[in-house]
């Protein structure tokens, strides 16, 4: 059954090969696009195919010169053919993965959305943690952060942030930090040092491109007004700020940290694009986590998806189970084990529901 699968993809491998070499696909540039990206998709396929029967290959001619070794080339040939199994089972287990179905927004760069939740000043501030969080993972990660918005609040806290992470493998690496995150510590302005509970809400949204999401002008209403808060006199002065409102879904973005009304409506554009494609994708498959309203949920601590005990120095993830006592760390941009614990944990149930199915 797998090998007429694998026959089969090899078959398409060669077909798209066949057809990027066409002069025609190289004067359509959508067309190559999705071509080079499937051409990607199936090498890695075909050759840990190729890869996997070189290794059983060499286990069978291994294990049929063992039968016939003696004294130290019995002990190698041993040692070849353990080898040769163990290199066996981890390409079975990689072409597994690989034919899994593709998570449409694998390569894509991922807007994240920030916000103080449950307990006031000090959810804010704990905003402000995780925004500074995020940015220093992106930066030990070679990724490129963009802010598009940022409303601070008392307290060198912030309200909300809106920021666009971007690298091939943002969206695979960030997809599960959407949710309540739980902060447990002794705000700076407790004076009997009590340990409070707060939370802020995290949303992750793959970015859209045009192409993905056709956005009908007149279902805008688009406001400007002048510009609040911090930032210089023509940002307080000129009707720079942006509000956009999709009228039939009632989304609404609001941008006004550029100078310029030009450049605020391009950001607000771009996020008004992730949330209705992000929607899109939630409506098409029900049972995506990426659905926004499940992340966020309604900030509740009860909500949580993981706890970071200031105390303890203890950073839990529920979803996993997985806890770890480097806060400091964690807070320094160290998220891998945690990112690669919800991945691997993701895989194995994919595996589990192909396996089912």
């Amino acid at each position: 059954m797998l090998d007429d699968r694998i026959a089969a993809l090899e078959a398409e491998f060669g077909a798209v090969e066949a057809e990027l070499a066409d002069p025609a696909t190289l004067s359509d540039t959508d067309r190559l696009r999705d071509l080079s990206r499937r051409h990607k998709q199936l090498g890695e396929i075909v050759k840990a195919w190729h890869d996997l029967a070189a290794a059983r290959d060499d286990l069978t001619t291994a294990r049929e010169m063992l039968t016939e070794a003696s004294g130290d080339e019995r002990e190698l040939m041993r040692e070849e053919a353990e080898e040769a199994e163990s290199r066996a089972a981890r390409l079975e287990d990689r072409i597994q993965t690989l034919l899994l179905p593709k998570d449409p927004n694998d390569g894509r760069n991922v807007i994240m959305e920030i916000r103080g939740a449950v307990g006031g000043d000090e959810a804010n501030l704990f905003a402000r943690v995780l925004y500074d969080m995020y940015q220093r993972f992106a930066a030990l990660m070679k990724w490129k952060v963009e802010v598009l918005s940022e409303d601070a609040s008392d307290k060198d806290g912030i309200n909300e942030a809106v920021f666009l992470v971007k690298g091939p493998d943002a969206y695979i690496r960030l997809e599960h930090e959407g949710g309540t995150h739980r902060v447990q510590r002794v705000p700076v302005t407790e004076a009997k040092g009590r340990i409070h509970t707060s939370t802020a809400t995290v949303t992750v949204l793959p970015e859209a491109e045009e192409v993905d999401v056709e956005i009908d002008p007149n279902d805008l209403k688009i406001d400007v007004y002048r510009s609040t808060g911090p930032g210089g006199q023509s940002v307080n002065t000129t009707d720079s700020a942006v509000r956009i409102t999709h009228k039939p879904s009632g989304i609404v973005v609001s941008m006004q940290d550029e100078k310029s009304q030009l450049q605020n409506r391009e950001r607000a554009l771009r996020v008004l694009r992730a949330r209705l494609y992000e929607r899109a994708l939630a409506e098409q498959q029900a049972e995506l986590a990426a659905d926004r309203r499940m992340q966020v949920g309604t900030g509740d601590r009860a909500e949580k998806i993981r706890t970071y005990n200031f105390p303890e120095r203890r950073v839990r993830d529920h979803r996993v189970n997985l806890t770890a006592y480097n806060l400091d760390e964690v807070l320094g941009g160290a998220l891998d084990s945690f990112t690669a614990a919800l991945a691997a944990d993701e895989k194995r149930r994919r595996l589990a529901e192909q396996a089912g199915g």
